[in-house]
């Protein structure tokens, strides 16, 4: 196969923070490359750099396309050469309908009117093509993420993509979602389409890429011909983060106190439809010093029970008793759940979890600022101090407390996460899907902390999708389906199978 694109010693620097240091990066016409490496590594930067979000003069080194040099002074450059990049947060515009997204800025029209009819045969087309049946005028706030992935995809389809580039495709989809879309590149891959892939979930890179390319703290490691070599994750792990991780799990020595949180006959309504009931009839507890898992397909019930002890803050006509060592508490808004101990990482860190043009420091001390204030004044030297230390203790990497957090890798955003409600100093805390989105040297990190917190004789209840994570950190994992727990299984006990098996027999 021909060179397709070829990237020689690319530079990029902002304020205080090398962030590409004599980067080189060739793709072959016709393949399916991945590049991988940790949360700031620069794999997001590399690609936003080829594709012109960072133009030519931002940056030193050459880029050189199909033969010849290519110097793109924004977006539209590179893509009238065809090279499309789809985002982690997706560009689509909620209100409006498939086909005006896939053509937005690109529309079917003569003369300033738009042909419709012409817009909705090309748009059928279009979602054939990736696998979709809905009808194009379908608004696209009426589809899950999954097929909204694939409108994507469908749009850079239609302005003839030659090199299609997608960041962390996979990271908010369902295993089924996540394969269709997997299917689906390898598809484009037989058509002729190139396609570059970023991902941290290194069984999905094993499975397509052709080629994998590791970055690391802003140089190439190493590129991997994963057709002529047998290539394991262990293999990439250690070139991702710079050593061997013989245990994807720290060890913890498992505990299980005096009872910290009991949760009993909780139901919850769907806070629209309000004849139907989201959570049924569950009871739980955590002692103190113990991890509790909670596992279950996408759907089962498993934010919405979350976040419904936390604040109320998702459903309607919200029932049952909680207690904290002992004590009955009230969690009917966000104020008296902290006040009770609670605090909840919600899955969704960008949208929910942070205010992203704020700074480290802001968000840090957010949901604590009783304790860095005085009479109602906050106390900004106490404040700096506050987030300096949680920066020192988290491994947050980023030179200053006073960085906005949208500048930060996905890893370090979750430690700032983190780090805000253990600076609120709970007694439980709901961590929801911890390491979606981030690479393996920062989920150990993540690991650590919860041991940590485990040790100190807290409670932590942990939402994931990924059961190796929940098998690997859990000291009992409670199964849900469909709004119900329908087992419990001790660590001894647990199994990906048995998991399973408790879900589709219930």
């Amino acid at each position: 196969m021909k060179s397709l694109l070829e990237m020689r010693g690319i530079t990029k620097v902002f304020p205080g923070v090398k962030a590409l240091d004599n980067v080189d990066l060739q793709i072959k016409e016709g393949e399916i490359h991945a590049l991988v490496g940790e949360n700031g590594a620069g794999k997001s930067t590399l690609m936003k750099v080829l594709s012109g979000v960072y133009p030519k003069g931002t940056y030193d080194g050459e880029i050189h396309y199909d033969g010849k040099l290519a110097e793109f002074a924004g977006i539209s450059d590179s893509e009238e050469l065809g090279i499309i990049i789809i985002h982690q947060e997706l560009a689509l515009v909620p209100l409006l309908s498939i086909a005006e997204n896939l053509f937005i800025g690109n529309e079917c029209a003569t003369k300033g009117v738009i042909n419709w009819p012409e817009t909705f045969r090309r748009t059928e087309a279009l979602l054939k093509k990736v696998g979709l049946s809905e009808a194009p005028a379908t608004q696209i706030d009426r589809l899950g993420v999954g097929k909204q992935q694939l409108v994507e995809i469908a749009k850079a389809l239609s302005k003839d993509v030659r090199l299609l580039i997608l960041d962390e495709p996979t990271a908010a989809l369902s295993e089924a979602d996540s394969q269709a879309l997997l299917d689906l590149l390898l598809e484009l891959k037989s058509e002729g389409v190139t396609s570059i892939i970023i991902s941290h979930k290194l069984n999905e890179v094993r499975r397509v890429a052709d080629t994998i390319t590791v970055i690391r703290d802003g140089t190439t490691v190493s590129t991997l011909n994963a057709r002529t070599q047998e290539i394991t994750e262990d293999r990439i792990v250690r070139d991702m983060v710079g050593r061997d991780m013989s245990q994807r799990y720290p060890a913890r020595e498992r505990r299980a106190d005096d009872m910290l949180l009991e949760v009993s006959d909780w139901n919850v309504w769907h806070p629209e439809h309000t004849t139907r009931q989201v959570i049924d009839d569950i009871n739980f507890h955590v002692r103190a010093g113990e991890v509790v898992g909670i596992a279950g397909l996408m759907g089962a019930g498993r934010t919405e029970l979350a976040m419904s002890l936390f604040g109320h803050s998702y459903g309607r006509n919200i029932r049952g008793n909680v207690k904290v060592r002992g004590t009955p508490v009230s969690t009917a808004t966000v104020p008296d759940a902290i006040a009770s101990g609670l605090a909840y990482v919600t899955e969704d860190r960008k949208e929910l979890g942070l205010i992203l043009e704020d700074t480290i420091l802001r968000n840090t001390t957010l949901a604590n600022l009783a304790d860095v204030s005085s009479r109602g004044v906050i106390n900004h030297a106490e404040e700096s101090n506050v987030a300096e230390r949680y920066r020192k203790a988290m491994n947050i990497r980023t030179p200053s407390v006073f960085q906005k957090v949208m500048n930060l890798s996905g890893g370090n955003q979750q430690k700032v996460v983190l780090s805000k409600w253990l600076f609120a100093q709970p007694e439980v805390l709901i961590l929801d899907e911890p390491t979606r989105g981030i690479d393996v040297g920062a989920k150990y990190e993540i690991y650590g902390i919860i041991n940590e917190l485990s040790a100190q004789g807290k409670g932590v209840v942990m939402i994931s999708s990924e059961m190796p994570e929940l098998l690997g950190m859990s000291d009992r994992i409670y199964v849900m389906n469909e709004g119900r727990f329908v087992g419990e299984l001790t660590a001894d006990e647990a199994s990906q199978e048995r998991i399973m098996s408790l879900i589709v027999t219930d």
